[in-house]
């Protein structure tokens, strides 16, 4: 019956060591996970350090611009290329042509005209272009037997450089009409020739015969204007649309202000008389664009 008894202090032992046995194991489960999320917040917390280095090691980066800024961008690029077509070179306008004319007056007959300009087309309606004429005539045959046989011929010449605007009626159409006029500094020469030897040389021979020389002349300077208009066709570009190169065929009333003449000498001819205001009608063709 003391068997019993002798082994309660063994069995109380063993249960204490139990007892200290669990709590360890308890302990260590609680500080493991509380370990693990030291290792992951530690590890978390170098990651999070990269790219704060990283921010630090390289420049910012650009910042995109809004879409109606880029939109901005590409309408001021299309502004820059309308500008562009649109400015002072693509604003200008040439023109050359040549034609015959037609005498109003008894001053002059029938001859030729020479005509070149340039200028700035404002509006597809409206150009304005500083021209450069050359005219001419011969003269009347009463006129030149007024020298008693002095003269058997002549002509008058005249140049000018006026200011001569132009408005097409329709700009956009292949076939346009237009008018025109204006007015500035004429330069009149009226000249009477006689028939003079000179000596002529080829590469066989060399002989004599006569042209025209000068035996007395006027000259005058002095203000003028002419009116007109015309009918011009505009050729296609090559992108379909109507180009500005046209050809034109014009007619124009032309007056010189020139001052008459009456019963005056020129370089000991005799006397002559020229009425004033020399008039003609200029009908050219030619080029513009």
């Amino acid at each position: 019956m003391s068997f019993p008894i002798r082994f309660a202090p063994i069995r109380r032992a063993a249960l204490i060591a139990t007892a200290a046995l669990f709590a360890a194991r308890v302990e260590s489960a609680q500080s493991a996970p509380t370990q693990s999320i030291s290792n992951s917040a530690s590890y978390s917390s170098s990651q999070t350090s990269l790219p704060q280095l990283a921010e630090l090691a390289l420049p910012d980066a650009p910042v995109a611009e809004a879409s109606a800024a880029g939109e901005g961008q590409y309408s001021q690029g299309g502004g820059g290329f309308h500008e562009g077509k649109h400015g002072l070179l693509h604003r200008l306008t040439f023109e050359i042509g040549g034609g015959a004319n037609a005498p109003i007056s008894s001053s002059v007959t029938y001859g030729a005209d020479f005509t070149v300009g340039g200028g700035l087309r404002f509006n597809p309606h409206f150009s304005t272009l500083i021209e450069y004429q050359f005219l001419d005539d011969k003269l009347p045959g009463a006129l030149i037997s007024e020298t008693n046989g002095a003269a058997t011929g002549g002509h008058a010449h005249i140049w000018s450089f006026t200011l001569d605007p132009v408005f097409d009626l329709f700009p956009k159409a292949s076939n346009d009409v237009y008018v025109t006029g204006g007015g500035g500094f004429y330069r009149k020469v009226t000249t009477f020739t006689f028939p003079m030897a000179t000596e002529f040389c080829s590469y066989f021979y060399c002989g004599t015969g006569y042209v025209p020389g000068t035996v007395g002349h006027f000259s005058s300077n002095q203000g003028g204007f002419n009116f007109g208009g015309g009918y011009q066709h505009r050729f296609g570009s090559m992108y379909g649309d109507t180009s500005t190169t046209a050809i034109f065929l014009e007619a124009r009333y032309l007056e010189v202000l020139s001052p008459a003449i009456v019963g005056k000498s020129a370089n000991g001819l005799p006397p002559v008389t020229i009425d004033a205001d020399t008039k003609v009608i200029p009908v050219s063709v030619g080029v513009r664009w």
